[in-house]
C-alpha cells in the first residue's frame, strides 16, 4: 500500500501558496498515486485535507481534487462526508439528504454510513396505497415536468386516524350486526366484537413498535416488515394482504347489491321467484349480473384514474359518519317514538310478510267476513276448518307483535343469551303461546327460517372484515409529516374508536330490536 507523510505548513515550501493565507497541512502520498483494482475494491479513499479546489503538493504545485476523494473539508477543520458508497457527481444529487431513508436512529444520520439507494427508489412507488395520485402524475407527460417535490404535510388526523376509520367501518356493521346480535345475543356478541378487536389492537402495537424504532419513508407496512423480518415475511404479507383485499372488495359489491335491491329499489331486479322456493335462485343471479356491472364500473374508475375518486374521499367519509351517528340518533329516539314496525307470529313462529298484507285469518269487506290472503296461503280451498288446511296454522292465532319497543322497552333481558338456529330451524318466540303441533313441510317458505346453520365461530367470521382495514394510515407514511408520531397514534385511537362504535351499537341493538 501506499505510504503517507505530512508535508509541513504551505508557507514552509517555494511556490506554495499565497502569502496571507491560513497555514495548514496536508497528508500527501509518498509514492506513484495509482491506485490498484485493491483498492477500489475495497473501498479505500485516499485523504485530502486541502482547500475546496485544490490541495498543495511539494514543489508548489496545485491539483484539483480527485473525483474518488470522498471526504472533504471547508478549511476549518469541519468535514463532511458526502457519500461512502457513491461517487461525488451522484452524491450531488440529492445533498445532504441523500439516501438518508434507511438510517436506523435520527441521531445517526450524519455519522453513519447510508445504505444503497435501490432499496429506497424500489420502495417509492408505494407511496400512496388510497389513490396513486402521484404515481399517475409521475407517468404522465405532467407529472415529468414537474421537478419540485411536494413535501409531506399530512398530519395524525387527516393522515392516518380518519383513513383508518373510513376503511374499519364497512357494511357488516349495517347489514349483520343487528343478526349477530340477535343469533348470538348480547353477552356472546360483546366476547365476538372483544376478540376481533383486541386482534387488530395486537397487530397495531407490533406495528407501532416497528414504526417507532426507525425513519419510516414511503412504503409503508411493507417496507417496515421488510426492514425487521426480512423481503420474505413481507412479501408473504404483501400477498395475503391483497388476497384480503380481493375478497373485501366482492364482500362489499355483494353488500352493495342487497341494499340496493332489498332496501332502496326492489323493482331493480332483473330475475324474479318464479314459486315459492325459487327465492334464493333469483336473489344470487341478481347479485351476479349487478355484481359484474358494478364491478366493471369500478375497472373503469381504476383504468381512468383513482385521482378523481379521491377528490369525494371527504364526502364518503361524511357518509360513513352521518350513518353512524344516525344509529344513535335512531336509539334516543325510540325512547320516547319508538318505530312503528310490526312483526307477524302465528303462534311463537315468525311469519314472513313478503307474501301477504294483512297479518289476520279472516277480514271485514263491505260487512262480509272474508279470508285473507295468509289464510289462502296455509289453506288451499279458503276453508280454515278443512282438514287441507295447515294443522298448525288451524291450531294457533295469528298476532301481532312490536318489532322495535326501543330503548325504554325491558327487551335487553331478553337478548342476553343466545339462539342459535341449524338450517331451516323456524324462528320461534319462546314467551309465545302456541300449540305444538306439526306444520306441512310445504309452508315453511312462509315463515322466517335460518338459511345458514349459526355458531360462535361461523359469527367470529362473519364479523372479523369489519374490523380490518388498520394499514389505510401507515400505507400513507411517504405523506405524514412525522410518521413515527402519527402511525402509532392514529391507528391505535382509531382502533379504539371504531370498537367504542362496536360496544355501543351491540348494546342499542339488543336494547331496542325484538
Amino acid at each position: 500500500a501506499a505510504r503517507l507523510r505530512l508535508a509541513p505548513p504551505c508557507s514552509a515550501h517555494p511556490g506554495g501558496a499565497a502569502a496571507g493565507a491560513m497555514p495548514h497541512f496536508t497528508v500527501v502520498p509518498v509514492e506513484d498515486q495509482h491506485r490498484t483494482d485493491y483498492d477500489n475494491l475495497e473501498g479505500l479513499s485516499w485523504v485530502d485535507y486541502s482547500e475546496p479546489g485544490g490541495a498543495a503538493r511539494p514543489g508548489g504545485q496545485l491539483h484539483q481534487r480527485d473525483a474518488y476523494d470522498t471526504l472533504g473539508s471547508d478549511g476549518h477543520g469541519n468535514h463532511k462526508e458526502s457519500s461512502p458508497f457513491l461517487n461525488n457527481s451522484e452524491a450531488g444529487k440529492g445533498g445532504d439528504y441523500y439516501d438518508r431513508n434507511l438510517a436506523l436512529f435520527e441521531e445517526e444520520l450524519d455519522i453513519r454510513p447510508k445504505v444503497s439507494s435501490l432499496l429506497g427508489k424500489l420502495v417509492s412507488y408505494t407511496n400512496l396505497t388510497q389513490g396513486a395520485k402521484e404515481h399517475e402524475e409521475a407517468e404522465s407527460a405532467e407529472g415529468s415536468r414537474r421537478k419540485v417535490s411536494k413535501s409531506p404535510s399530512m398530519g395524525t388526523l387527516m393522515g392516518v386516524y380518519l383513513p383508518c376509520m373510513q376503511n374499519i367501518f364497512g357494511v357488516i356493521l349495517f347489514l349483520r350486526l343487528t343478526w349477530m346480535v340477535g343469533t348470538a345475543g348480547v353477552l356472546q356478541s360483546f366476547l365476538i366484537v372483544l376478540i376481533c378487536c383486541c386482534c387488530t389492537m395486537l397487530t397495531a402495537i407490533s406495528m407501532s413498535a416497528i414504526a417507532t424504532n426507525g425513519v419510516v419513508p414511503a412504503g409503508g407496512s411493507y417496507f417496515m416488515i421488510s426492514r425487521s423480518l426480512g423481503p420474505e415475511f413481507g412479501g408473504a404479507v404483501g400477498l395475503c394482504f391483497y388476497l384480503g383485499t380481493t375478497f373485501a372488495g366482492a364482500m362489499y359489491i355483494l353488500g352493495a347489491i342487497e341494499i340496493l335491491l332489498t332496501y332502496i329499489a326492489p323493482q331493480a331486479a332483473i330475475f324474479h321467484p318464479t314459486g315459492a322456493h325459487d327465492t334464493s335462485n333469483a336473489t344470487l343471479n341478481n347479485m351476479r349480473i349487478y355484481g359484474t356491472l358494478f364491478l366493471t364500473f369500478m375497472a373503469v374508475v381504476v383504468f381512468v384514474g383513482v385521482k378523481y375518486v379521491n377528490k369525494f374521499a371527504s364526502l364518503f367519509l361524511a357518509c360513513v359518519i352521518i350513518s353512524i351517528l344516525s344509529i344513535y340518533v335512531g336509539a334516543i329516539k325510540s325512547i320516547f317514538d319508538p318505530p312503528a314496525f310490526p312483526v307477524c307470529m302465528l303462534g311463537n313462529r315468525t311469519l314472513s310478510r313478503d307474501q301477504f298484507d294483512i297479518c289476520a285469518k279472516t277480514t271485514m269487506i263491505d260487512n262480509v267476513t272474508v279470508a285473507t290472503k295468509l289464510t289462502e296461503l296455509f289453506c288451499p280451498h279458503y276453508n280454515v276448518s278443512s282438514e287441507q288446511c295447515d294443522e298448525y296454522f288451524r291450531s294457533n292465532n295469528v298476532t301481532e307483535i312490536t318489532g322495535i319497543p326501543g330503548a325504554a322497552s325491558s327487551i335487553l333481558k331478553d337478548n342476553i343469551w343466545s339462539n342459535y338456529l341449524e338450517k331451516g330451524e323456524i324462528l320461534e318466540k319462546a314467551n309465545l303461546p302456541s300449540v305444538d303441533v306439526s306444520g306441512h313441510k310445504s309452508n315453511l317458505h312462509l315463515y322466517v327460517y335460518a338459511d345458514i346453520a349459526t355458531s360462535f365461530t361461523v359469527l367470529v367470521g362473519i364479523f372479523f372484515p369489519s374490523v380490518t382495514g388498520i394499514m389505510a394510515g401507515s400505507n400513507r407514511s411517504g405523506d405524514l409529516k412525522d410518521a413515527q408520531k402519527s402511525i402509532p397514534i392514529g391507528t391505535i385511537l382509531a382502533i379504539v374508536t371504531t370498537s367504542l362504535v362496536y360496544f355501543s351499537c351491540v348494546v342499542l341493538f339488543g336494547a331496542c330490536i325484538e
